[in-house]
């Protein structure tokens, strides 16, 4: 049963006593007329394809006991009308579930790279102690011992204070939670109250929604303030991450491989199919192994350890459950069906995280380097360029194809990308071949002993989007069925 409040009450919160024609109990909150139910609270926000104010009929139908608008919808039930639809759901959110994230560990990672890995790697860490533990992120959602794919990173708002209390009543202790700058920007985790924030590091990525590097610095920042966590722990090999540090104002502890820092990751030697270090700071002296390769997941490591560390998880765990994560889909995720050259998918879909997948890739590469990837559409057509020039820096043979064109020609994609290939093209040459499957198959059927080919931009996701359709497509199957070819 969820918390219940009489709609007066929720108009008290905002500080508007709205119009309302009567006083209904609500017993939830939704913004999706499909998922709303007797009792619920809808939300009218306006979106770029959708005005759910067009969408309040069909919720009243299922059950909905009361609007919130910015306009009277003609719909008979009360309505609490406001200018910030969205910015109601963020302030009522938390305190109509009760506040639930007060009642378990929460540690919020952001960054540009690092992300996902990192909060499994916390969570790992946290199951490992014994505790049952939450996971909001881009791949998945898990309570407990249930688990649901995620349609997008940070939650709105109600739905991630519904996840919240869905926790505490299955007594999970601590829960990851991947912060993005939209989530942040749009009040998302507003009412969140965080125990410790991780920044992972800032590159190029999401300006189609935040305009200018500075905004999205900006947006991220937002995190760290004291009134959101008490604890930053903050990435300093990053040069955003070594500015934030003199800028947020809660506590601020620092991690780094490079640099001096608080925690620091040192002795880095590589073992079959993961790494070692030693964690050296925050009173431990920890020898740690991950199961997953690179330099850029020492520090995602590093991340979790400290994270783990500051929400008082013991040494023991932290080592245990870095070791038995056996990896996180799509990144760095290998396809392997006997052949004697490496596939490899992985997530990276930003400049910089390309090219440390690649330069990872070159480094154990016997042969040729090969990358298959493309970039989306409907968003940051300023990185296009970009990464084609890191692609085509690392790489010997590059082929460039669609990645979700959504309602973008994907030609015209692939042609902003070849503009950055053609002023410094990679020893192999570059093909462009807008179907993605055709891509894979190419670069899988060229390889030779040796070879290896990294797949790039989609990772985990299992779909294709297109303009008014999405189709089941996931790189591992597609490099799984052209190696069996």
């Amino acid at each position: 049963m969820l918390t219940a409040m009489r709609l007066s009450e929720i108009a008290s919160l905002v500080g508007s006593e709205g119009h309302l024609s009567a006083d209904p109990e609500i017993t939830d909150l939704h913004y999706d007329s499909r998922e709303a139910i007797p009792g619920s609270l809808f939300f009218c926000i306006p979106g770029d394809k959708v005005d759910r104010h067009d969408l309040a009929k069909q919720a009243v139908s299922s059950g909905a006991a009361a609007l919130v608008a910015e306009r009277d919808t003609g719909v008979l039930v009360p309505h609490l009308i406001t200018s910030d639809i969205r910015g109601v759901m963020n302030q009522v959110a938390a305190p109509f579930f009760g506040h639930p994230s007060r009642e378990i560990k929460l540690v919020g990672v952001t960054g540009t790279n690092g992300k996902t890995t990192t909060t499994y790697m916390v969570e790992s860490i946290a199951r490992a102690s014994g505790e049952k533990t939450g996971l909001v992120g881009t791949i998945e959602r898990r309570v407990a011992d249930s688990a649901q794919p995620a349609p997008i990173g940070t939650p709105e708002s109600s739905d991630l204070q519904r996840l919240f209390r869905a926790m505490a009543r299955a007594s999970v202790a601590t829960c990851a939670l991947e912060v993005t700058s939209i989530g942040i920007s749009q009040g998302r985790i507003e009412g969140c109250d965080f125990d410790v924030a991780v920044f992972t590091n800032l590159s190029h990525d999401h300006l189609e929604f935040h305009g200018s590097m500075e905004e999205y610095y900006e947006a991220k920042r937002k995190l760290f303030l004291a009134e959101r966590t008490p604890l930053s722990l903050i990435n300093i090999d990053d040069p955003w991450g070594r500015r934030l540090t003199g800028e947020v104002t809660s506590k601020v502890l620092t991690y780094a491989v490079e640099r001096d820092a608080d925690l620091v990751a040192k002795s880095i030697r590589p073992i079959p199919g993961g790494t070692k270090f030693l964690a050296v700071g925050m009173g431990m002296r920890l020898e740690l192994e991950v199961l997953l390769p690179a330099r850029f997941n020492v520090l995602n490591a590093i991340a979790a350890a400290g994270a783990a560390r500051a929400i008082g998880l013991p040494e023991g765990a932290i080592q245990s459950g870095l070791s038995s994560l056996p990896g996180v889909p799509g990144r760095f995720e290998r396809v392997d069906e006997g052949q004697d050259f490496m596939v490899v998918v992985d997530y990276a879909h930003t400049p910089d995280g390309l090219d440390n997948v690649l330069r990872f890739a070159r480094e154990i590469c016997l042969g040729e380097l090969r990358v298959v990837f493309g970039c989306g559409g409907d968003r940051d057509s300023g990185k296009r360029p970009e990464m084609g020039r890191v692609a085509a820096s690392v790489a010997d043979r590059v082929y460039v194809t669609s990645d979700n064109p959504r309602s973008e020609d994907p030609s015209q994609i692939i042609d902003q990308i070849l503009t950055g290939i053609i002023k410094g093209p990679p020893p192999g040459g570059y093909v462009a071949i807008s179907d993605r499957a055709e891509a894979i198959h190419a670069a899988i059927s060229e390889s030779q002993s040796g070879d290896v080919v990294v797949i790039a931009g989609k990772g985990h996701e299992t779909g294709q989007e297109f303009a008014d359709t999405k189709i089941p497509f996931d790189d591992r199957e597609v490099a799984r069925a052209a190696l069996q070819r």
